[in-house]
């Protein structure tokens, strides 16, 4: 997942925009404004405007008003590499006016009765679902993954926020026995006050969605800082919650958000007025989310990196296991926290499932991620694109130690394996063969790379899952009931 400072993409240039610069940057910064303009004046990009976005926004919706005095930064198509809009993020002068407003509307937010905060999140829903079209564009658009995907993301926040609306009238606490005659105990569940949430750039709205939708509900305000790479959609999602509140009346800074890099994420860590801190990430910057937030006695929630398992048994069914394989390893390009990227497959079905496998990469349709018919569209940044080619060398330097010292197992790339040649970040899906004990198995390379092994026993099949650090979740097809219970345990 991502990453506060690791997976930050900037274009060089934007780091002058605001300090002295020379005639030359001045140019190209002109330059870059240029793009923008003609990218935005694009008949694809026509939708933008119906959810509030134009070739310059601020980043910063603190106090109830939008404002934006850090750096100048431009949102990038992933599928291109060009410009689609500016972004001014948010300064630290904004994000303390913003905490200031926030931690005053706490007060009033915890006051109304749960049923009515639940109402509220109610009309965010049904906002959204009046822009799901053109939310799920913009996901698609800005963060790399297919339409399809985009929308069902922006539809799982809608989901959230039904899911919520019933929760708002189910806070219960419980009467508790008390040991001491004609005495109970009263036990009443309070809001924190702020919730700090922190998204990355894969799921750069519905993260937001299951910490925010229930946060609000429980009498919480939610500060969100959105992921560096994808701010338009931290801008056109809050101006959605933004007219929610406006329209009920309601200081606006019961939701406020910033765009902005690790210098925001680093302050809502040490904020001391935000209570619970949520961070979806990487594990190494969640490791220093973590640190900083409990050096101050606070809360986290962490949602951190996976490297996720399959296991294939010899009674399956190989079709669909095949199918659901295909999906779970290519999907979002690889690059969200439960893809797949370890195969287990028993040794008596291996190469059958192997070959329908390699068979259904044929068929994978790379592309647009907004066009009809595309599975797997950009990793999200060039940065990746390098880290996947940098992944694949490393890759085929231990297949081949493995091919060497274990031949029963093979180890070497039987699809995919390159970048490929394009504008945007576009790679082929790859299927590598290796060892469960190559050092490579046991990282997380964030791209659409899975490695296929064999296993005997039921036994060996879970040893393998278990073998590396990460976890997260894991799947298993089989028809036999006890080979489920024994695998959950």
């Amino acid at each position: 997942m991502i990453r506060l400072s690791l997976y930050i993409y900037r274009n060089p240039i934007l780091h002058f925009v605001s300090s002295p610069i020379s005639t030359s940057l001045s140019l190209l910064t002109l330059s870059l404004q240029f793009e923008v303009q003609m990218s935005f004046a694009k008949k694809e990009y026509e939708f933008l405007k119906e959810i509030g976005l134009g070739p310059h926004n601020l980043g910063c919706y603190a106090s109830g008003v939008w404002r934006g005095n850090g750096p100048v930064i431009t949102s990038i198509n992933p599928s291109n590499n060009q410009a689609i809009a500016e972004v001014t993020e948010a300064s630290t002068e904004d994000y303390e006016e913003g905490m200031k407003a926030c931690f005053e509307a706490a007060k009033t937010w915890m006051q109304i009765p749960a049923p009515k905060r639940g109402e509220i999140v109610r009309q965010i829903g049904d906002a959204l679902r009046a822009k799901l079209q053109q939310l799920g564009r913009l996901v698609s658009l800005e963060m790399g993954k297919i339409l399809a995907e985009g929308i069902g993301e922006v539809q799982e926040i809608i989901d959230m926020c039904d899911f919520a609306v019933g929760l708002s009238r189910q806070l219960n606490g419980s009467i508790i026995p008390s040991e001491r005659p004609n005495h109970m105990m009263l036990e009443m569940w309070n809001p924190l006050g702020i919730v700090g949430v922190i998204t990355a750039f894969n799921f750069p709205c519905a993260v937001l969605g299951w910490n925010a939708c229930l946060a609000l509900v429980c009498g919480d305000c939610v500060v969100w800082k959105g992921a560096p790479t994808t701010p338009l959609i931290t801008i056109a999602m809050t101006k959605i919650v933004a007219g929610v509140l406006e329209k009920n009346n309601l200081p606006g800074a019961i939701f406020t958000s910033f765009c902005g890099g690790a210098e925001i994420g680093q302050a809502i860590a040490k904020d001391t007025r935000i209570p619970l801190v949520s961070f979806t990430g990487s594990s190494k910057v969640g490791l220093m989310v973590q640190k900083t937030v409990n050096e101050r006695f606070g809360k986290c929630l962490l949602e951190l990196s996976g490297n996720n398992a399959i296991i294939v048994m010899d009674d399956a069914d190989i079709q669909l296991a095949a199918r659901s394989v295909l999906f779970a390893a290519v999907g979002t390009a690889g690059q969200r926290c439960t893809t797949c990227r370890r195969l287990l497959l028993h040794e008596s079905i291996y190469q059958r499932v192997l070959d329908q496998l390699l068979e259904v990469y044929k068929q994978v349709k790379i592309g647009d991620p907004l066009l009809s018919g595309t599975l797997l569209g950009p990793l999200h940044t060039r940065a990746a694109r390098e880290n996947f080619e940098k992944g694949i060398e490393i890759i085929k330097s231990q297949a081949c130690t493995y091919f060497l010292a274990v031949s029963k197992n093979g180890g070497k790339i039987l699809t995919g394996g390159s970048a490929i040649e394009s504008e945007g970040n576009f790679v082929q899906p790859t299927i590598v063969e290796i060892s469960p004990n190559a050092d490579v198995v046991k990282e997380e390379l964030f791209a659409p790379v899975l490695y296929v092994m064999k296993f005997q026993t039921l036994k060996e099949a879970i040893e393998i899952n278990n073998s590396v650090p990460q976890g997260l979740s894991s799947s298993m097809f089989t028809h036999k009931p006890e080979v489920i219970f024994k695998w959950i345990g």
